[in-house]
This record gives structure tokens, C-alpha cells and sequence, in this order.
């Protein structure tokens, strides 16, 4: 499943390390608000509405975020726009864990979201552009897979922080922890060039080829592909960030573990995300873009019920928890080439960053419904609901969109 890694060149490989160093700390930064869910609840009297309004405010802006990314790595490069985008969410991250109330911290953690966002678009077009046909899904796919790396770093600095700290600077210094990504900046910055195709169109545009509109993607000719892909990236993200962000609380508050065992269950659903990510990013290329979308989604629906509906005990929850992360995280690897391949050269980054970051934003509602859903029902139905609701959407999305499996790029388009 990894021999495709050996054929690639040296610059390939560079780009291929920057992109998943990059998204494992994006999810490094992302994941700690999950672990602080509790501590912040009880530190400052919120609710639980007002704990997913957080977890919401930064994925919602972070749409905005994917967006703009976006339209500026169509305009000043990939490369560029994905420096930006990592010390951005860097430097919010440690201002999180300096804000001193709940209003400071809605505000620090929304504006971090505009580079969380703004990293996914500017590394996959990245990743997607630099890598060929043959090995495109396996590539981009496995970058994905960074993010479960970055979540269990997250898992482990959460575990060490809760254990020798007291609760109420653990949070902070998690937070704080968060500035490491800046380092990578340095990296990309020497390393990684632009692509060839992204080149070649800049090259058509000086020559007097009609520059990218703003509002290109909406046209007749792209908007059905605009919308349909932004479907897709809604459920996939809308489920998973029902699961992820309230699974912590979950197993603390509901399920009655310590801080140790909570992140001992979360090991095993970290563990089956990495390997879900990389056996998604090897069958997106083995059955094509869409088969591997409707097994994931059909697969994902019926383990969240299992997980979160039926009578089980903790010990059966633990096995179990490497399905749930293996299919929740897995239907992301077809994500990122399967958009690189939908959207044309001259609009790749604005496409890309739009359908994946609104999906992002409309998902970001998901954490937030489920808190005050789960004030008039147990948070595990709360959590099933919305998540099997949103894999029937990305099903549905994908049965109308193409196949694009072993597509070339074209230089402009």
C-alpha cells in the first residue's frame, strides 16, 4: 500500500511531509478544545450550549477562512498562501490560552479559525497539483492522515498537562502548546516549490488569458459542482465534528472515566483514524472516488448508531472504538483529490477552499445543535442523530457528482 512513496521525487516527498506536518498540527491545535470542554464548563459556569458555541464559532469562520485561502493561493500561490495560513493559527492558539472569560476566548478561538480553515485549502490544492494522476488519491489521502498524528499528540500532551497540572492551568498550557506549528513555516518556506500546473497558469494569465472571477465557481458551468461537493464536505464534516468534539465529554460525563481512561479509549479511535485514513487513500485510487465514498458514509452511519444507541458496555465501547475512528476519519482521504480533480486550474483554490470550508462551516452548526439537543436527551442519542443524518448527505451528494479517478490537471483550464 506505500511502495507508490518511493516513486515520487524528492520534491514530491518534501511537499508530501510539509502538507502532513502542517494538517497534523492544524488538528493538534483543533483537538485541544475538545479535552477543555469539561474544565471550562465547571471553571466558568457555562452550559453546554455555550461550550459548542465555541467549538462552532471557530469552524464557522473558519468556512470564511477555506474561502479566502482559497482565492489567494489562486492568486499569489500555494506555497505562499499555506505559510500565512500555519502561523495564523499558531499565534491564536497561544492567545487562547492567555484569554481570561468566555466572550475573550468566543472571539481568540473564531479568529483562529480562519487559518485552520484557510491551511486545508492551501495544502491539499498544494498536495493535489504537485503529485501525478497515478498516485494522487494515495497521497492526498495519506496527508490526512496527519490528523489523526496531530490528535493523538493532542490525546498525550492532554493526558501529561490534566495529570501534573491543576485543571485550571492545563487548559492554558495546552493552548500555549499550541505555537509549535509556527516551526514548520520555516520549512515550506526553504523547501517547497510551486507546481508546474499552478505555475503554467499564471504563465497563460500574464500572457493575456482571462484572470479567475471572484465569483467564478457559481457560474452555470461549475455551480452544480459547487454545490454538490459543498454537500458532501458538510456531511463528512458535520458527522465527524458531532462525534469528535463532544466524545471526551461523552466519555467523562456519561460513561463516568478518568482522564487516563478517557484517553485510553480515545487511543484505540485514534489509532483506527490513522489506519482509516491511509486504507481510504488507498482504495480512493483502487475503487474510484465515489465507491469509496458510499462505503464510507453507509459503514460510518451504521457504527456511530452502534457506538453511541445501543446498550453497551464500556468494554465492548473500547473495541469498537477503532471502527468508529477507522470510518469517520477514512471518508475524508478521497476528499481532497477528488476536489482537486472536480474544479479547473485558474479557480482550483477557490473551488477547493469554498465546497470543503462551507462544509466545514454548516458542520461547525453540528457541535453546537448537539449541546442543546443533549438538554432534552442523553448526548449519545444526541450525538447519533445528527451524525447518521449527515453520512445520508454525503451518500446522496456523491451519487450525482463524476467520477474523476486518474484525471489529469491541465494547465489553466
Amino acid at each position: 500500500m506505500l511502495t507508490w512513496f518511493r516513486e515520487l521525487t524528492q520534491v514530491e516527498r518534501r511537499t508530501f511531509w510539509a502538507c502532513f506536518g502542517g494538517w497534523a498540527l492544524d488538528a493538534m491545535d483543533v483537538q485541544f478544545y475538545s479535552f477543555v470542554i469539561p474544565t471550562l464548563i465547571a471553571s466558568w459556569s457555562i452550559s453546554r450550549g455555550q461550550a459548542g458555541l465555541l467549538a462552532t464559532s471557530t469552524l464557522l469562520l473558519s468556512a470564511f477562512g477555506g474561502w479566502l485561502a482559497g482565492l489567494v493561493a489562486d492568486r499569489i500561490g500555494r506555497v505562499r498562501t499555506l505559510q500565512i495560513t500555519i502561523f495564523w493559527y499558531a499565534v491564536f492558539s497561544l492567545l487562547s490560552g492567555l484569554t481570561q472569560n468566555y466572550g475573550q476566548l468566543l472571539v481568540v478561538r473564531g479568529l483562529m479559525g480562519l487559518g485552520f480553515g484557510g491551511e486545508w485549502a492551501a495544502g491539499a490544492v498544494l498536495m493535489g497539483e504537485m503529485i501525478p494522476a497515478a498516485h494522487r488519491g494515495k497521497a492526498v489521502g495519506s496527508v490526512q492522515s496527519g490528523w489523526a498524528v496531530g490528535w493523538g499528540v493532542a490525546t498525550l500532551l492532554f493526558a501529561v498537562f490534566f495529570s501534573v497540572l491543576p485543571a485550571d492551568l492545563a487548559w492554558r498550557a495546552l493552548f500555549i502548546a499550541g505555537l509549535l506549528p509556527g516551526v514548520l513555516v520555516f520549512f515550506i518556506r526553504r523547501y517547497i516549490p510551486e507546481p508546474d500546473v499552478f505555475t503554467a497558469t499564471q504563465k497563460r494569465i500574464a500572457g493575456g488569458a482571462p484572470r479567475p472571477g471572484l465569483w467564478e465557481i457559481f457560474s452555470t458551468r461549475l455551480l452544480g459542482t459547487t454545490v454538490l461537493a459543498s454537500l458532501a464536505a458538510t456531511g463528512a464534516q458535520g458527522g465527524y465534528y458531532a462525534i469528535t468534539n463532544w466524545l471526551p465529554t461523552y466519555l467523562k460525563t456519561v460513561r463516568h472515566l478518568s482522564v487516563l481512561n478517557t484517553s485510553g479509549y480515545l487511543a484505540v479511535i485514534i489509532i483506527g483514524s490513522f489506519v482509516g485514513y491511509l486504507t481510504g487513500a488507498y482504495l480512493t485510487d483502487r475503487l474510484g472516488r465515489r465507491n469509496c465514498f458510499f462505503v464510507f458514509s453507509v459503514c460510518c452511519a451504521l457504527t456511530v448508531i452502534v457506538y453511541t444507541a445501543l446498550p453497551i458496555t464500556n468494554a465492548e465501547m473500547l473495541y469498537l472504538g477503532f471502527p468508529l475512528g477507522f470510518f469517520v476519519s477514512g471518508i475524508f482521504s478521497g476528499m481532497g483529490p477528488y476536489f482537486t480533480e472536480l474544479f479547473p486550474s485558474r479557480v482550483r483554490g477557490s473551488g477547493q477552499g469554498f465546497a470543503y470550508n462551507f462544509g466545514r462551516g454548516i458542520g461547525a452548526l453540528f457541535p453546537g445543535l448537539v449541546g442543546y439537543l443533549s438538554q432534552v436527551m442523553p448526548l449519545g442519542q444526541a450525538i447519533g442523530v445528527f451524525s447518521v443524518a449527515a453520512y445520508a448527505v454525503v451518500f446522496l451528494a456523491v451519487l450525482l457528482l463524476p467520477e474523476t479517478r486518474g484525471k489529469a490537471l491541465e494547465a489553466y483550464g
